[in-house]
C-alpha cells in the first residue's frame, strides 16, 4: 500500500514553567505547577519520538489535559472564568508561517495549540506507517484510524475550543477557519485513500472504487479551495499537492468507470472514459514537477516517483490497451467526443473523523486545592518582564524513506 502524504512542520513552543511564586500556596497548588511542567515537556518530547505509537500519546496527552483544565474549568461552583486561566502566556509558532510565534496569555490557547500539535503527530504517524514497503492490514487500519483522530481532533478544536479564545486567530495562522478546514478535509481524504487502496487489493467492484475515488478527488479540490485566498508563499506548496492528489484521483476514478462500463459492453464510452483517465495522469505528472519546484512548508518528495503513482499509470495504460482490443474484435463502436460526466456517489467507505473528548479533570484539581491559588500574591511580580525567549522550530525525525517509495516523509 505504498502511500505518500504531504506533511507541514510541527508547530513549535517556547518553554513554559508554571513558577506562580507566592500564587500557588499550598504543597498541593504547588504539585500541579510542578506537574504541569513537567507533563507539557513529556508530550513536546512524544512528538519527535519516533518510538511512540497512538496509545502512548493519548497516555500523555490525558496526563497533561487533565492537569491544564484546572486553569480553564470553573472550579468555584460559579460560571466566572477560573483565575488561572489568564496567568501564564504561550507562545506556538504555525505550521505555515515559519518561526514568528504567536503568543497569547490564555490557557485555552495552549489547550488548543497543544491538540494542534496532537492532531498533527497523529498524520505523521500516519505518514510515516502507510509509506512503508510492506503495510499489513493491522498497519493499514492503524493509518485509517489514526488520521480519521486527527480530523476529529481538529473538527473538535474549530467547533468548541477555539470560538472560546479572546482573542481571536490572526489571518493565516493555524486556528483561523481556512487553515483549519484544510487539515480536516485532507485527513478525511487521505483516510479514504487507505480504503481505495484496500478496496482494489480485496477487487471490490469497480463501480465502489471509481466513486470512492471520485469522492476522494472532490474532497481535494474543496481542500485547494479552501487555500485560495492565503498568501501564495505559505500556501503554494499544500495547494500543489492537493491539486496533483485531485488529478491523480480523478485518474482513478476515469479509469475505473471505464472498466464498469467495458463491463455493461459499452466499449466506445469505456475507452474515452479511460483517455480522460490518462489526461488527468499526465496533468497530475505535471503538478508532481510543479510540486517539487514549488518553495513553501512541507516535505520533500518525488511523487510522480512514488509506487502508488507508477502503478496507476500502468493500470490505466493496461485497461485502456484491454478496451482497444476488444472494440477492434467485438464490439466497434464509436469513441464519444466528450468525456463521461461522472456523478458517482460512494454508499460505503466514507471517512467520518473520530469525535475528540477532553480527558476529565485531573482528580489533583480540586475546589480546595484552587482556593489556595492567591493571585493577588503575584502583584509584585508583574513589573518583572520575562526574558524574551527565541522559540526555536522543531527537530524532527530525518527518516528515511522505502526503497520504493521514493519519498522522505516527515
Amino acid at each position: 500500500m505504498a502511500h505518500w502524504f504531504h506533511r507541514n512542520p510541527l508547530k513549535a513552543t517556547a518553554t513554559v514553567s508554571f513558577n506562580f511564586y507566592g500564587v500557588a500556596g499550598s504543597p498541593a497548588a504547588n504539585k500541579i505547577c510542578n506537574d504541569l511542567r513537567t507533563n507539557r515537556v513529556r508530550l513536546l518530547e512524544m512528538f519527535t519520538d519516533v518510538t511512540c505509537n497512538p496509545e502512548i500519546m493519548k497516555n500523555a496527552t490525558d496526563v497533561y489535559f487533565s492537569l491544564l483544565q484546572g486553569f480553564i474549568s470553573s472550579l468555584d461552583g460559579t460560571t466566572q472564568e477560573n483565575k488561572m486561566r489568564f496567568i501564564q502566556n504561550f507562545k506556538w509558532t504555525d505550521t505555515l508561517q515559519g518561526n514568528t510565534p504567536s503568543a497569547q496569555q490564555d490557557a485555552v490557547f495552549e489547550l488548543v495549540s497543544m491538540a494542534f500539535n496532537v492532531a498533527l503527530w497523529y498524520t505523521k504517524f500516519a505518514s510515516r506507517l502507510a509509506g512503508k514497503e510492506n503495510v499489513t492490514e493491522a498497519e493499514a487500519k492503524d493509518v485509517h484510524r489514526s488520521l480519521k483522530v486527527a480530523a476529529g481532533i481538529f473538527k473538535t478544536l474549530k467547533e468548541v475550543h477555539i470560538p472560546r479564545l479572546i482573542t481571536p486567530a490572526e489571518k493565516g495562522r493555524d486556528l483561523e477557519p481556512r487553515v483549519i478546514d484544510a487539515y480536516i478535509i485532507q485527513c478525511q481524504a487521505e483516510a479514504q485513500e487507505v480504503t481505495i487502496a484496500r478496496a482494489i487489493e480485496l477487487k471490490h467492484n469497480a463501480t465502489l472504487i471509481a466513486a470512492l475515488a471520485f469522492e476522494t478527488a472532490n474532497f481535494y479540490q474543496k481542500a485547494d479551495h479552501t487555500l485560495n485566498t492565503l498568501e501564495p508563499e505559505c500556501s503554494s506548496k499544500w495547494r500543489k499537492y492537493f491539486q496533483l492528489k485531485q488529478h491523480f484521483y480523478m485518474a482513478y476514478a476515469f479509469c475505473y468507470h471505464g472498466q464498469t462500463l467495458l463491463a455493461s459492453d459499452k466499449c466506445g464510452e469505456a475507452i474515452r472514459s479511460l483517455q480522460e483517465a490518462e489526461k488527468c495522469y499526465s496533468h497530475a505528472e505535471v503538478l508532481c514537477k510543479e510540486y517539487r519546484q514549488t518553495k513553501g512548508p512541507g516535505t520533500t518528495a518525488k511523487p510522480s516517483e512514488q509506487l502508488f503513482f507508477l502503478k496507476l499509470g500502468g493500470v490505466i495504460k493496461n485497461t485502456l490497451e484491454k478496451c482497444q482490443r476488444e472494440n477492434g474484435f467485438i464490439y466497434f463502436h464509436k469513441i464519444p467526443v466528450e468525456a463521461p460526466q461522472l456523478e458517482l456517489k460512494a454508499s460505503y467507505g466514507l471517512a467520518e473523523p473520530i469525535p475528540f473528548e477532553l480527558p476529565p479533570l485531573s482528580e489533583q484539581c480540586t475546589p480546595e486545592v484552587y482556593a489556595t491559588f492567591d493571585l493577588t500574591k503575584g502583584a509584585k511580580n508583574d513589573k518583572a518582564k520575562p526574558k524574551e525567549e527565541e522559540v526555536k522550530p522543531v527537530k524532527e525525525p530525518d527518516l528515511k524513506p522505502q526503497k520504493d517509495t521514493g519519498c522522505v516523509l516527515s
